[in-house]
């Protein structure tokens, strides 16, 4: 479910980059226009005293502190909003342009339990657990309000030690950063194949591009655990490899929504 959400909005965003580089085109060619007619309606005098002007102010801000990364503001187009559409959490993403320094342990601890204990979280397990037990994807686990619950819990709990094992503990080990960055510019395709490759490509705590190993190690173990617990009908290779290649798919698609959620919010909701 959210798999075709994510490529329905991904189709979007394809029409709003699109028509954002049709139409910043001309208005920049007149912009310049205007420009150059300014400058050369100014009389000598005018220039010398906007030389002098400008030489004044240069020298004033030489001496004052320059600003740090941190501390400069993001545009409102590239940055990334703690939820989208208000209900998915996004606490994984970091605005374009912005480079914070490498997670601790605690950070990564706190964004691995915002993503598995968020309100939204119970409510997207929900809706799986009941599209599962509608379609009686295991049987063995029964039908009706019993066959739920027991579809429920186990949904949780692959989220869950999901979630610990790709965001904090195998990060923490490995040094690696498992927050999004989002490129925030660029065409459609380039966007999309960055954001889409970052389950398998992720920075270190140097800021160097490193295989994604907590990533696809993680996702790993997760459904390897997951053996244990869920129906012995379906503890087959064949098994294992399809929720194993659904969980890498959804973070690549989630990547990708992540990356271009703020074009599309900009162009449809305004914001």
């Amino acid at each position: 479910m959210r798999i075709f959400l994510s490529i329905v909005l991904l189709f979007s965003a394809a029409r709003v980059c699109a028509q954002e580089r049709n139409s910043s085109s001309e208005p920049s060619t007149i912009s310049e226009s205007a420009g150059a007619a300014s400058v050369n309606s100014q009389s000598p005098q005018k220039n010398a005293q906007s030389d002098q002007s400008q030489t004044s102010n240069a020298t004033g801000n030489a001496q004052s502190s320059s600003p740090k990364p941190e501390d400069q503001s993001v545009p409102a187009l590239n940055q990334q909003p703690q939820r989208i559409l208000g209900v998915m959490p996004n606490f994984r993403a970091v605005s374009a342009g912005v480079i914070p320094p490498p997670p601790t342990p605690k950070q990564a601890f706190i964004i691995a339990s915002q993503n598995t204990f968020d309100y939204s979280s119970f409510i997207f397990v929900g809706v799986t657990s009941l599209i599962a037990e509608g379609s009686n994807a295991h049987s063995q686990l029964g039908k009706g309000v019993p066959g739920f619950g027991r579809y429920y819990w186990r949904g949780f709990v692959d989220k869950a030690d999901g979630n610990y094992l790709v965001i904090f503990a195998l990060p923490t080990i490995l040094h690696e950063d498992e927050r999004y960055y989002s490129m925030g510019k660029g065409g459609f395709w380039k966007r999309l194949t960055y954001s889409s490759t970052r389950v398998f490509i992720t920075p270190d705590y140097q800021g160097h591009s490193t295989f994604n190993v907590a990533e696809v190690l993680g996702r790993g173990i997760s459904q390897g655990v997951s053996l244990a617990y869920y129906p012995s009908q379906t503890r087959t290779f064949r098994g294992f490899a399809s929720k194993y290649g659904y969980a890498i798919l959804r973070d690549a698609l989630t990547n990708s929504f992540r990356e271009f959620w703020p074009d599309i919010s900009h162009k449809v909701f305004k914001k």
